[in-house]
């Protein structure tokens, strides 16, 4: 999508028809990928496995909404033919209603999303090997921003926005510090270390019948502790972090404040 937007801005200062050519056959190709159901799974032609889930891993499928939504409402997109700009606004709509049917619900509550879920159940799914299906404590940041940035949003998303809050409101990882520290052949390791006085953080993925934070290694055990993993997986991947601060701190408040 980015290199997307590089191409709309070619367009507009240069109005050469091959970037327009170029433009027009990428945003072809993201709607193209779009399924009936609302979701985009990772990987487009369709393969085989975890690639088709409906994907919220690194921001995936809320990048490719917030730039539909933009080709469909923003005047840089004017050169785009007026029928395909209503059809990205209709596939954004349809993105949202996705969203709104993955969220998890425990007891009636609207909670949180997974990385990906199935994409014929909406069901939280597994991934690689220690993505197992989970509550994210990362990704959903990222979906809640994005409803929230609706206009006149509807009784279903304002209700989906205050659930997910109140899920990261009650799962904070208190009194712990990520710390980098140096090995004896002098590599380097992360460790938890006990601190009262640290920021709140935010577990990647949280298991799904106890909610509470767990890690994984490449065998696919989830482990309560990040000491409990391998130094590959416990270095190479981002478990821990201060995902939610902002949006309860500022995101939210704001939101609960303006015109809705």
């Amino acid at each position: 999508v980015d290199e997307l937007r590089f191409m709309a801005r070619m367009v507009n200062a240069t109005k050469a028809e091959a970037y327009r050519q170029s433009f027009d056959r990428g945003l072809a190709y993201v709607l193209k990928a779009q399924y009936a159901n609302g979701g985009w799974p990772q990987f487009f032609p369709l393969r085989k496995g975890y690639y088709d889930r409906i994907t919220f891993n690194d921001g995936a499928m809320v990048r490719v909404l917030e730039f539909i939504r933009e080709v469909g409402r923003d005047d840089r997109y004017g050169f785009v033919d007026a029928k395909i700009r209503e059809a990205c606004l209709q596939a954004f709509d349809r993105g949202i209603a996705c969203i709104l049917k993955c969220q998890i619900v425990i007891d009636g509550q609207p909670t949180v999303w997974c990385a990906q879920h199935d994409e014929k159940t909406f069901a939280p799914a597994k991934a690689r090997s220690y993505e197992l299906p989970s509550f994210s404590g990362s990704e959903s940041v990222g979906i809640v921003r994005l409803l929230m940035s609706l206009d006149n949003p509807s009784t279903e998303v304002r209700a989906s926005v205050e659930g997910a809050v109140a899920w990261f409101e009650a799962h904070r990882v208190k009194g712990q510090r990520l710390e980098t520290t140096k090995t004896l052949l002098g590599g380097k390791d992360l460790v938890m270390a006990p601190d009262p006085a640290a920021p709140d953080l935010w577990a990647r993925f949280y298991d799904l019948k106890t909610g509470q934070p767990y890690v994984c290694d490449r065998d696919g055990i989830p482990k309560p502790k990040l000491a409990d993993i391998g130094h590959e997986r416990r270095n190479g991947y981002s478990w821990f972090g201060e995902y939610a601060r902002d949006l309860l701190a500022k995101d939210y408040p704001a939101w609960k404040k303006g015109p809705r």
